[in-house]
């Protein structure tokens, strides 16, 4: 659509966390520094909270991305996952076979021991769980009794949970305070300041392939600073339909103008497939859906 008007190689602000986007710098940076400091010292668990929208599933897959070989990794997406199908793929991704056909109590056992094993070869395991503030009660238990997993010098198995500020209420509960008690790093992901927004939108330009130009305005920023409040999906999505207007329009600059009609065409921040926008109608496709946001 508006690829080659801005000479583009790649959509520059979609929804999907994908890592080729992901910004050393800020708050992101902060988070992924915290969350290498604590596996590579392998010291306890580490919690990364955020509002929706925030970043923390993107921060997730590129800490992944950037462990060395020392490290075998289990991520699990799935909040609705039980005890047993969290012990299972825990096994799996450490070779252990026939492991539904196994107690829990003897899993974990096996687990244990496939663990020191491993350790001893310089391999380390690393559990990154997102949305983790929906886990239900019997799989939050299952994380307290991973705590256990452990030598007189060391963790067998490194912990790390993904979720919204809700976590944080879920951990306080009495019946979780040994789990909360092992949580030795922790990060807030908060929303971007100006500096830090200018950074971000130039950035995934950048990245999509605008390296000579500077298509946002820096007289743009604070109005999408204020339409976004500061958060990365919201910001990717106002910074999308500010390119679709401008395109329609023609313009090679994104400006306030562009910023304040994606604003007016979002209220409420709730799409629909089926919904025709004004964005639509200021590029021409009337009666048609832009982009599935």
């Amino acid at each position: 659509m508006y690829l080659e008007h801005f000479g583009l190689k790649q959509y520059p602000f979609t929804l999907t966390p994908d890592t080729e986007f992901f910004l050393d710098y800020g708050e992101f940076k902060d988070g992924l520094d915290v969350l290498e400091c604590a596996l590579y010292t392998g010291e306890g668990f580490t919690k990364v909270t955020g509002e929706v929208g925030t970043g923390k599933t993107l921060l997730c897959r590129k800490l992944l991305h950037t462990l060395d070989e020392s490290f075998m990794a289990l991520s699990i997406t799935n909040p609705a996952i039980t005890p047993k199908a969290l012990l299972s793929a825990l096994a799996k991704t450490i070779d252990i076979s026939n492991s539904y056909k196994t107690s829990q109590s003897r899993l974990l056992e096996l687990i244990c021991s496939r663990l020191i094993v491993l350790q001893d070869k310089g391999r380390r395991l690393v559990l990154a769980i997102d949305e983790a503030q929906s886990l239900s009660d019997e799989t939050m238990g299952a994380l307290r009794l991973f705590s256990n997993l452990e030598t007189e010098k060391s963790k067998l198995l490194q912990l790390v949970l993904f979720g919204q500020p809700e976590l944080d209420s879920r951990l306080q509960q009495d019946h979780f305070r040994q789990l909360r008690q092992r949580i030795a790093f922790s990060h807030t992901l908060k929303p971007l300041e100006l500096s830090v927004l200018t950074v971000y939108v130039q950035h995934r330009m950048n990245v999509a392939g605008c390296h000579e130009n500077v298509v946002f305005s820096s007289d743009a920023m604070p109005t999408l600073l204020e339409g976004s409040g500061g958060v990365p999906r919201v910001i990717n999505v106002l910074a999308h339909k500010a390119l679709l207007v401008a395109f329609g329009r023609g313009d090679s600059t994104v400006v306030d103008f562009h910023i304040n009609k994606a604003i007016e065409d979002s209220v409420g921040l709730k799409f629909q497939h089926q919904r025709t926008s004004q964005i639509a109608a200021l590029c021409g496709f009337r009666g048609r859906t832009v982009m599935s946001l």
